[in-house]
């Protein structure tokens, strides 16, 4: 393969920043406290937005329905770090027509009903349809419970039902509990541990190294055989970063191009000077052999998965900074945070 052509994105998530007041153990995007914390611009916020509202024309048949992979959501991050920022976004994208927009949170700020139905209501009100709120056992290290059930219940009230919950299995395990204020990852392994393994946990991002002791490794060569083409190629569920990078899918970390050119993107280009896509889209071994010329050594204990296989070789040659497609270059050195 020579050239790489991305499809129209369909749908997919705008991060306004990295930065988070958590550092949770499954983040995919390695979000943290410890990010310098730059923002979106609005300025480059509306060129984006204004793109993705036109290339979404035609194509929802219900511009006021919400889905976790149907529609547009703010995220970060933590988008509720910056109120002002985030209602400024959502007044712009419903001018332009945004379908389905809707924002995702840890409740950090639920910290009582005046200030959660003052802020979801000036976000309807500017015309957001809906919200995410999420709930795992690593959010419940840091965020109360009773914040996060607040969240939901004002949330259901404001915006008609449009909440989504996820994921929905901890939500309702946590209140089977009687869950109040936090609990450590720890406890929650000890009580219902077993409850991970039906829930949806990708192994990528921060997972595989905070986690990796849950799951079963293997040799490199496991994986060898499998491409990445499908998570590379797919329209649905994008994301464009703060920094302007076109991420496909949950490849954090990878970049296809500056979203601000939507068309640019979009086109085919040589892959000539995307070795590490080009390799992707074949076959994990010529990542891996790709690495290996640049020194990277296998770890002893194995990968949890391709994506983590990808992703440990990917932080390996981000450290010579010869890869153009290895951006925001700081996700990098907050994997392990």
């Amino acid at each position: 393969m020579s050239e790489l052509h991305p499809p129209r994105p369909f749908s997919g998530g705008i991060i306004l920043s990295y930065k988070c007041n958590l550092s949770c153990k499954h983040c995919m995007y390695a979000c943290s406290p410890k990010w310098k914390g730059d923002w979106m611009s609005e300025e480059d916020a509306l060129r984006i937005l204004s793109q993705l509202a036109e290339e979404a024309k035609g194509k929802y048949h219900d511009i006021e329905v919400v889905g976790v992979n149907y529609g547009f959501h703010f995220t970060g991050g933590e988008p509720f770090l910056k109120f002002d920022l985030l209602l400024e976004l959502v007044e712009a994208s419903s001018s332009l027509g945004l379908p389905s927009t809707f924002v995702e949170t840890n409740c950090f700020w639920c910290r009582s009903d005046e200030v959660t139905w003052s802020r979801m209501e000036a976000l309807r009100n500017a015309g957001l349809k809906g919200i995410l709120v999420s709930v795992n056992p690593f959010i419940v290290e840091s965020i109360p419970f009773e914040r996060i059930e607040r969240a939901v219940r004002v949330g259901l009230k404001v915006f008609d039902g449009n909440v989504l919950v996820y994921q929905r299995l901890f939500f309702e395990l946590f209140k089977s509990m009687e869950l109040k204020g936090t609990m450590s990852f720890q406890r929650f392994l000890d009580e219902v541990g077993g409850a991970l393994h039906y829930a949806e946990l990708i192994p990528t991002g921060r997972a595989p190294y905070k986690l990796g002791h849950l799951y079963t490794k293997h040799p490199a060569g496991h994986f060898f055989g499998t491409s990445c083409r499908q998570e590379l190629l797919r329209n649905w569920h994008i994301h464009v970063d703060n920094y302007c990078n076109y991420i496909p899918g949950y490849c954090a970390g990878i970049s296809l191009g500056d979203a601000r050119n939507l068309d640019e993107v979009c086109h085919p280009s040589s892959l000539k000077r995307r070795p590490i896509v080009k390799a992707l889209l074949s076959d994990l071994r010529n990542l891996y052999e790709l690495g290996k010329k640049y020194g990277y050594e296998e770890p002893e204990k194995g990968y949890v998965s391709k994506c983590h296989l990808c992703l440990d070789i990917r932080k390996h040659l981000a450290d010579s900074e010869e890869f153009q497609e290895l951006k925001p270059a700081e996700f990098y050195s907050h994997i392990e945070d």
